[in-house]
């Protein structure tokens, strides 16, 4: 087995910004195995009186990797589909649109808005390290640290990443803590980091 095999491993012994990265880019690649390959049923599937789906899943983490590596970074307004004024009407209608759309359609909004964070990640990274300041703020007026950003998208993956577990074994009995060695998502076109 060779490191391409798992390539969503972080490294043993690597540098903060590394170690970090690498914490993001496993719980994607976890989520990401978690909700490949599906079709409508399967993205639309629930599991006991949970309203979440694999699809609505899929809509609220691209929202956040938008918002997290825009707004929440530069300031930069989020643009469509999360500008549309729907959140101001439905906090949740990530989640509950998730159900209008196809799975071609939730796969490439996830995968486009991870492509986009990565690429201001490391622009954002290349610009003062993750010490950078972010234009978000807290309630005292202190404007958060890149590195806190980063953590808060790994705290949201987490958070997301074991509902799915649940929901993807629920549809056809997937189960796993990691992606088998060589998995590479078929469904999309997730870009594997370099």
């Amino acid at each position: 087995m060779t490191d391409n095999d798992c390539w969503w491993e972080p490294p043993l012994a690597g540098t903060e910004t590394e170690h970090l990265l690498g914490a993001l880019d496993r719980l994607r690649a976890t989520f990401r195995w978690k909700t490949d390959g599906l079709d409508d049923t399967g993205l639309r599937t629930r599991v006991g009186a949970s309203s979440l789906t694999l699809g609505g899943l899929l809509k609220h983490l691209a929202c956040c990797e938008d918002y997290m590596f825009t707004t929440k970074l530069s300031g930069t307004p989020v643009g469509a589909p999360w500008n549309t004024g729907a959140f101001a009407a439905d906090p949740d209608w990530d989640f509950r649109s998730a159900a209008a759309d196809s799975p071609e359609e939730l796969y490439a909004a996830w995968d486009a808005a991870v492509e986009r964070s990565r690429a201001r990640l490391s622009a954002a990274l290349t610009d003062g390290g993750l010490g950078k300041r972010a234009h978000a703020t807290g309630s005292d007026g202190t404007n958060a640290s890149l590195r806190r950003l980063v953590c808060d998208l790994i705290e949201e993956y987490g958070r997301h990443t074991g509902p799915a577990d649940l929901i993807r074994e629920a549809v056809d009995g997937r189960v796993g803590e990691d992606p088998p060695a060589g998995w590479r998502p078929v469904s999309g076109r997730f870009a594997v980091p370099a």
